[in-house]
């Protein structure tokens, strides 16, 4: 975790540090009111364009399956098809780099940004680079890193934390925006206009001429890819600005930090990827700008390409014959507009860059259950399944919930509530000792009358969120020999 104080631009670290458990942030951020109708607003909005262009295709499940047997194959063969990918993009004239964790990949992308002597980079928006805190690595070598998409510069120039995979900002609305461009632009570059309003068409143009002057003296920009195809060597970016392309061409040298799930094994295989991601993603047909590149072609963008192929954890998720399917992703953040959870929650509550369903998945998988927070990440929804519903790869992420849920009770050992568990499977398991407790809970149950249980030692947990039902005064089999005079225990 990064550990250096914040510069002017510098995030908070995408870890979070001393971030609390999912159910004691969400409390808090359910009292944000202004967030929550904002959210509610963003993700509605999104749900409601994506709905539309999925109904106009009418093979939307051949597809999904073709996406996720295209990663499934890539994910099988994921050596082979790595070293494709490598020597694809070395024949083209890339150079290829190969990190472990996130301290290796920033010191690679640092060693190459500090021999072209510059103090600057241009970024593409890329979750890899938030997650191993790239931005942050780099300002504490003195190296400034300027996001350049719309949503990604609001949240740096407001000293804030992405909130959503696809929209970042999305927890902030028009005049907050507004007030954050009048106030920090100024302090990084060239100022907001100060009869700057907060129309979206003047809020963009604000950040297009303030990005303007980064992108035309940048020498080096840095990028992730959504996808990396292994036969061709060539990486895929599609975004909906244009920033993306400026990144991507202007700079003499391109660094893309590519995580190895991305690798998918053919061209052909990159068809239905363009087709599922766009609609499930911004609800469009297709993404405005999509940019490809394979290597160095002279006079024609970058003179040096680098290639960091990172794992960063990726290998012990492969090694779960289960849980590797989250890394299918393709980042589109369609769970997060449909998880009720979400909606009212907002991303910071998951306590990494990677929030919602996916997130409450891929966290513990890449992390480990060690923290507090990652422990906590597999109760933070519903499982009302409308997560992998909207997968465009078909990530069963209910599945992958409860099986954590298993492995975080597994770790924990014996506790009070296992106790609990344990023994009531033992008075189920006899008609005399059932018939007993019963006795025992009618009795408890007059005690107690119509007052209502909202606490019980040992199943706090439980009962914080909910209220204990009153025992009844008489069980069906009392009523029934009272009734009848018989006793059929």
């Amino acid at each position: 975790m990064s550990t250096t104080t914040p510069g002017p631009l510098q995030q908070t670290s995408a870890t979070f540090v001393g971030m609390p458990t999912f159910p004691e942030a969400a409390r808090s951020a359910l009292a944000n009111t202004q967030q929550r109708k904002n959210l509610r607003h963003a993700t509605h909005t999104i749900r409601g364009k994506r709905e539309r262009v999925v109904a106009e295709v009418p093979e939307w499940e051949a597809l999904r399956v073709a996406g996720a047997e295209a990663k499934d194959e890539a994910l099988t063969h994921l050596g082979d098809y790595l070293e494709q990918l490598e020597a694809s993009l070395t024949a083209n004239g890339a150079t290829v780099h190969w990190a472990r964790d996130a301290q290796e990949a920033n010191r690679i992308v640092l060693d190459i940004v500090r021999s072209k002597e510059v103090d600057e980079v241009v970024k593409v928006k890329s979750m890899v680079t938030q997650e191993i805190e790239l931005n942050e690595a780099l300002e504490a070598a003195g190296i400034h890193a300027w996001e350049t998409d719309l949503a990604e510069l609001i949240v740096q120039l407001g000293h804030d934390r992405p909130s959503h995979i696809l929209v970042p900002a999305i927890h902030r609305n028009r005049s907050e925006i507004r007030e954050i461009f009048l106030r920090e632009m100024g302090t990084v570059g060239r100022p907001a206009p100060d009869d700057l309003t907060d129309d979206p068409a003047r809020l963009a143009e604000a950040a297009r001429l303030h990005l303007r002057e980064k992108f035309l003296r940048a020498k080096v920009g840095v990028s992730g890819a959504n996808f990396a195809v292994a036969d061709t060597g060539t990486l895929v970016v599609v975004e909906s600005e244009g920033n993306g392309r400026m990144c991507l061409t202007l700079p003499e040298t391109l660094i893309s930090v590519v995580g190895i799930e991305k690798v998918i094994p053919s061209w052909e295989d990159l068809a239905p990827m363009l087709q599922l991601l766009p609609r499930s993603s911004t609800g469009e047909r297709m993404n405005p700008y999509t940019t490809m590149w394979t290597g160095v072609h002279d006079g024609d963008g970058p003179r040096e390409v680098h290639v960091v192929l990172l794992d960063n954890g990726r290998s012990h998720v492969l090694a779960d014959r289960v849980g590797r399917q989250a890394l299918r992703c393709i980042r589109c953040s369609a769970c997060l507009n449909v998880c009720p959870v979400y909606e009212r929650t907002g991303g910071h509550a998951y306590g990494s860059v990677y929030p919602g369903p996916i997130g409450a998945v891929l966290n513990p998988q890449l992390r480990g259950t060690a923290s507090t927070i990652d422990k906590s990440l597999p109760y933070a929804s519903s499982l009302c399944g409308a997560c992998f519903d909207a997968c465009p790869v078909r990530i069963n992420i209910p599945e992958l919930l409860v099986e954590l849920r298993g492995q975080v009770v597994d770790e924990a050992g014996p506790t009070a509530e296992s106790a609990a568990m344990r023994a009531a499977a033992w008075v189920l398991s006899d008609p005399k000792r059932l018939a007993g407790a019963q006795k025992a809970a009618t009795t408890a149950g007059r005690a107690v009358g119509t007052r209502t249980v909202r606490s019980v030692p040992g199943l706090g947990a439980w009962t914080n969120a909910r209220d204990l039902p009153t025992p009844p005064r008489e069980t069906f089999r009392q009523w029934w020999a009272r009734e009848r005079g018989e006793d059929h225990r």
